[in-house]
């Protein structure tokens, strides 16, 4: 099971890239949320409290620092996650990768890749893949029928 997951998370498509978007983003919405349901009051009570707490106003221009700081956090907080779920474990793979430790992703067998070229030579003499009888890595090679 860890070892399909780790080739997902190596594979690098479309459909990982879609996952860890939609992920993220709904991650990002729960420590927004966090961020202005507990962080932002306690900011405002720092800042004075009540209604103008976490705010200064200049010539009746109102200045919310509480937000600001609010989304600081909030990128830090998301920043930081990201770097510990995501960046971390694919840095560790890769040198293990490099030192031999673990192995990279399954390659294709020799059979696989022969019957990958033969059916692409048949492709383009015109024929169909087509099925052989005698089975995969047992078939006619080009130029034989």
């Amino acid at each position: 099971m860890i070892k399909g997951f780790k080739d997902f998370l190596l594979r690098g498509n479309v459909v990982d890239l879609a996952v860890a978007v939609v992920i993220g983003a709904a991650f990002t919405a729960v420590v927004g949320q966090f961020t202005a349901s507990f962080l932002e009051p306690l900011i405002g009570l720092l800042g004075g409290g009540g209604l103008d707490g976490g705010t200064f106003t200049v010539d009746e221009q109102v200045f919310d620092w509480a937000a600001f700081i609010n989304a600081v956090i909030t990128f830090v907080l998301t920043a930081a996650v990201v770097y510990v779920v995501v960046v971390l474990p694919m840095k560790s793979i890769i040198e293990r990768r490099k030192r031999g430790e673990e192995a990279g992703p399954a390659e294709p067998t020799q059979v696989e890749l022969l019957v990958e070229i033969r059916d692409l030579l048949r492709a383009q003499q015109g024929r169909g893949p087509g099925t052989d009888p005698s089975g995969p890595g047992t078939s006619s090679l080009p130029g034989q029928l």
